[in-house]
């Protein structure tokens, strides 16, 4: 099932924990549901960690990994997710986002030429710090809502993919279990109730 596969290849939480820094939260990070992975708790992080993402602010995986105790969505993957935003993406995510709030704000697109120093990034910042932080909130939440939905839709596709692939043999077994025990119509309702169990289980 699908937590198998994340289990696989996310790193344990006790890592992430200590890498963040997060010993101020260690009350709040005992929580065992923010370390469960199911449906809701994946999605959830998927949206956590994708909107932070988007935020123009420093800090942001202590932002996630706050939004994921308060949601109580899994921690690892919020945390995790941040780093979409890297040095080598934040510059085409910040002129996105800042053409996005330009549209939104009603105004012009301003372009400079790049200065190193910090009396033009302060110049600058003034100039852009609106259309970015409103375009990074629209951005981000409307990513954030679209990866919620995608891990939705990922994992019910799992799930079913999965008993579809296990039915033919379970089948097969209750078929025989009940042609020995001459129960063939309490067999086919005894499988059908263990897929609908096992679906609800997964999901």
């Amino acid at each position: 099932m699908p937590r198998r596969l994340l289990r696989r290849y996310l790193p344990e939480a006790g890592a992430v924990r200590h890498r963040v820094g997060l010993g101020f939260m260690a009350g709040l990070l005992e929580d065992p549901f923010l370390l469960h992975l199911n449906r809701r708790s994946v999605a959830g992080g998927v949206a956590v960690g994708l909107f932070v993402a988007f935020l123009p602010v420093p800090g942001q995986m202590a932002i996630a990994a706050a939004l994921a105790v308060l949601l109580r969505v899994n921690l690892v993957l919020s945390v995790l997710l941040v780093w979409i935003s890297n040095p080598l993406t934040i510059p085409p995510m910040v002129y996105f986002t800042y053409v996005v709030g330009t549209w939104l704000l009603g105004s012009p697109v301003v372009h400079t030429a790049f200065e190193p120093s910090l009396a033009w990034v302060v110049h600058e910042f003034r100039q852009i710090w609106q259309p970015v932080l409103l375009g990074s909130l629209a951005v981000g939440t409307l990513v954030s809502l679209a990866g919620y939905g995608a891990a939705n839709l990922l994992w019910r596709i799992w799930v079913v993919r999965e008993l579809r692939r296990r039915r033919p043999s379970r089948e097969q077994a209750a078929r025989l279990r009940a042609h020995a025990t001459g129960h063939d119509g309490e067999g086919e309702r005894r499988q059908g109730a263990k897929d609908a169990k096992d679906a609800k289980v997964s999901d």
